[in-house]
């Protein structure tokens, strides 16, 4: 089974990729480049929920029959995966996120009486559920805590905006910037998803000298080091609820 994993940025990219043996093939797509090892495509798809929708999509209808791999053997699984903010201190620095929920926090509308949710809105939908199976057996690998994980177009920065967060999320461990948009293509295709994270930061006041990106890109090379096997020898047509 071929995995495409999705980052945002290059350095998120690499951090993964690093994980992996075996020389590296780069195939060329619209817009982007995957960085192929073995049976994991990684691409760096953009910031933001709009740009990780689209460099999925772009990936999951050519990417897998690009150089030479056949498109009937098309991707089985879908990651969504870089550093992220955590609500901390169920989540501390460095530690490792699998997402039991993927939920987009601030698709919705304000009205008089606070935030409502796209679903709210009697259209649309605000979260993709990984396959619980998956999540249970990535977490066992790795060593992460499963929770839900908040997709956001603007990166917490209060007190305040944290607390909002979590109380219309209760349980949630952490917030990052795509993993619904790359839910949201990978669903369109009828491929499973999951969203790994590791935390470089607290949610709340942006104080960039308690950040730990290094730590965190670490710790997203072994988590992917350590998950590869279950990742690559997934089946994706078992009860995705179970």
């Amino acid at each position: 089974m071929r995995v495409l994993v999705v980052t945002a940025v290059p350095v998120e990219r690499d951090a993964v990729t690093r994980a992996f043996g075996g020389a590296e093939e780069r195939v060329a797509l619209p817009g982007a480049e995957l960085h192929r090892r073995g049976a994991f495509d990684v691409l760096a798809g953009g910031a933001g929920p709009a740009a990780a929708a689209a460099a999925t999509a772009f990936a999951l209808a050519s990417g897998a029959s690009a150089s030479g791999v056949s498109a009937s053997a098309p991707y089985g699984l879908v990651v969504s995966a870089g550093i992220g903010g955590a609500f901390t201190p169920v989540t501390p620095l460095g530690s490792l996120i699998v997402a039991d929920g993927i939920v987009a926090a601030d698709l919705g509308a304000e009205t008089a009486d606070g935030f409502l949710p796209v679903t709210a809105l009697g259209f649309g939908r605000d979260r993709f559920t990984p396959p619980p199976a998956l999540v249970r057996e990535v977490a066992a690998a790795t060593g992460a805590a499963a929770g839900p994980v908040l997709t956001v177009s603007t990166v917490t920065g209060s007190a305040e905006r944290a607390g909002a967060l979590l109380a219309a999320h209760p349980g949630a461990l952490a917030e990052a910037m795509e993993g619904f948009g790359v839910a949201e293509a990978a669903a369109r295709a009828d491929v499973p998803v999951l969203e790994v994270r590791a935390v470089s930061n607290a949610v709340g006041p942006r104080d960039r000298d308690a950040w730990r990106i290094g730590d965190a890109l670490a710790a997203l090379t072994d988590a992917f080091g350590k998950a590869a096997p279950v990742l690559e020898g997934w089946n994706s047509h078992e009860d995705l609820e179970g």
